[in-house]
This record gives structure tokens, sequence and C-alpha cells, in this order.
């Protein structure tokens, strides 16, 4: 029977790669958010006021257009845009060569299309000179690609021919979903708290420009989904404490209770100082792990158990690098 599968020119890629390939993925998503941040708190958004280019007829920074060092944070936030093209692109082709299930096909194919998505999505917020709304509709996709990679980190390590098993019972199961909700809205008012304040675009933005809406009502909402998802998270770490499942995913529990009081820490901090700068790409770092670690957690409350396939996730892959590790292996005398 022919075993060959796509892309045959291609390495077969076993598990432990694709999960470095996954995780790198995880890890470029959620820093690209982290340097948009960036490119927003140091008033650079418009050092390359064009898209694609970087200025009209230039694709770099041009001298004199605009000060320089503006120029090159914004330029070095899209270069990364390549980057994560790059990584995405690996997965996406490791997992097609050696035939892994439909859906970590498809998730790793989103991963890849939303860096387009994205990269469109941020022309666009320049040509409408950087408006809240276009700044916040540029996070939360980028928070969305973040959910999808933790699901897909999961995902790759289970053999597709495994059963799919419910790790938690079925109310956990929708207690973690209910932690995601409430993840969603928390993200959704952070970015609507960031839309009334100092860092909602531009360094020209004026407060015209702004959501016109009362910031300190809009951090309080925020801050009030906040404890919501800190206290599903809770009450989802006592009943998994009831379980036998507690001890796969007691590190993951802790790590992100851990994240989220940090997280409450800094917006405290940035409420009572005027919101510094400095602070902004903090508290993006951390809604990239607090969506990561969030979404791992959902994941592992259904997986993949048992199944034979455990060097590449497919029997079709498994079997190809088994003969390929044949092949190369010295014929004894």
């Amino acid at each position: 029977m022919d075993r060959s599968l796509p892309l045959s020119f291609l390495p077969v890629s076993p598990i432990g790669r694709q999960k470095v390939y996954a995780l790198a993925v995880l890890v470029a998503q959620a820093a690209i958010a982290v340097t948009g941040s960036i490119v927003r708190v140091t008033g650079s958004g418009l050092g390359c006021a064009s898209w694609p280019e970087c200025h009209p007829g230039s694709f770099i920074p041009v001298p004199g257009q605009a000060e320089m060092l503006h120029q090159i944070i914004e330029f070095g936030n899209r270069l990364l845009t390549f980057v994560l093209v790059a990584l995405t692109l690996a997965l996406f082709l490791s997992v097609v060569r050696v035939g892994r299930r439909k859906e970590i096909r498809t998730l790793a194919f989103l991963n890849g299309l939303g860096v387009i998505v994205q990269a469109v999505i941020g022309g666009i917020s320049v040509w409408v000179d950087l408006k809240w709304y276009a700044v916040a509709l540029h996070f939360l996709p980028s928070m969305i690609l973040v959910w999808l990679a933790g699901m897909l980190y999961v995902k790759v390590a289970e053999p597709d021919d495994g059963t799919p098993t419910r790790m938690f019972p079925r109310y956990l199961r929708l207690l973690s979903a209910g932690t995601g909700l409430a993840l969603t809205m928390t993200l959704i008012t952070g970015t609507m708290v960031t839309g009334a304040g100092p860092h909602a675009g531009d360094a020209t933005v004026t407060a015209e420009d702004r959501l016109q809406l009362p910031i300190v009502d809009l951090a309080h909402i925020h801050a009030g989904f906040m404890y919501l998802y800190l206290g599903l998270l809770i009450g989802l770490l006592f009943g998994l404490l009831a379980t036998e499942s507690f001890a796969s995913v007691r590190k993951i529990v802790v790590a992100l209770v851990f994240f989220i009081i940090a997280q409450a820490a800094v917006g405290m901090v940035q409420y009572w100082s005027g919101v510094p700068e400095s602070l902004v790409p903090v508290h993006v770092a951390g809604s990239g792990i607090c969506t990561a670690l969030t979404a791992v957690l959902f994941q592992l409350g259904y997986r993949y158990v048992g199944g034979s396939a455990t060097k590449t996730g497919s029997l079709a892959g498994d079997a190809e690098f088994a003969d390929r590790n044949a092949g190369a292996q010295p014929v004894s005398a």
C-alpha cells in the first residue's frame, strides 16, 4: 500500500519538533502584541506613515520623513510579522507533512491566516491615523491568535489515533469555558480603557480622538470583569481539587492564578500613577500570558488519550518515520 504523504520532499517532523514550532508560534503571537504596545506608548505609530510601504516610495525608513527612532520602532514591529509568517508556515507544513488530523491542520492554518489578516488590520489602522477603535481591533485578534496557538500547543502532543476523552467533569469543562468568556470581556473592556486614556494611538492623537466615555467608569468595569475572571478560575481550581485531573493541570492553574493577580497589581499601579508608559507593555505581556494559559487549561479538559502514533502523531507519519530510520541504519554483517 502506498503510504506516501503530501510534501514528501520535506523532512518528517516528530511530535517534539512540532511542539517546538507550536510553542514558538504561541510566544511570537503574544510578543508581537507587546511590540505593538511599545509602538503605541512611544508615539511611533506613524513613524511609518504608509502601508504596506513605510513611506510613499520606500519600504524602509527614510531620514527626514519622521523622527528616526519612531521609524525604527514601527519598522521593527512590522518586520516581526515576517518572523511570524515564517514560524506559522513551518508549523503548518510540519503538521501537513506528517498527515496530522484535520483540527490540528485547521488550527495551524488559522494561525498563519491570522498573521496576514493582522497585517491588513495594521495597515488599515495606519490609514485611519491610529484611531482608538483601530488600535483596539488590532489588539483583540492578536489575543484570539494566542488562544488558538495555545490550543494547538496541547493538541500537537496528542496521538491522532487516540480516543477523544473528557478529562474534567462536564461542569468543570463549562466552568473553564466561562473563565475564557470572562477573560474575553476583560480584554475588550481593557481596550476601551486604553481607547479613553493617554495611550489611545499615536502621539498626535488628541483628547477629542479618544473614546468619549469616562475612563474612571471604564476602569471600574474592566476591573470588575477581571475579578470575575479570577473568581471563576479559583472556583475551577477548587473543583479540580476534588478530581483526579488536578495533578495534570496543577502547574497551569497555579501559574494562571499568579499571573492574574500580577495583572491586577499592574493595573492598579497604572490607575493610581496616571498610566506610566513603561507599564503598558508589561500589562499587554501579562494579557498574552493569561490568554495563553487559559487556552491551554481549557484544551487540557478534552484530549486524545491512548493511541500508538507516538512518534509523529499520525499513523501514516509514524510508518514513514520508522521506514526512514530503518533505511538509515547500517546493515550488520
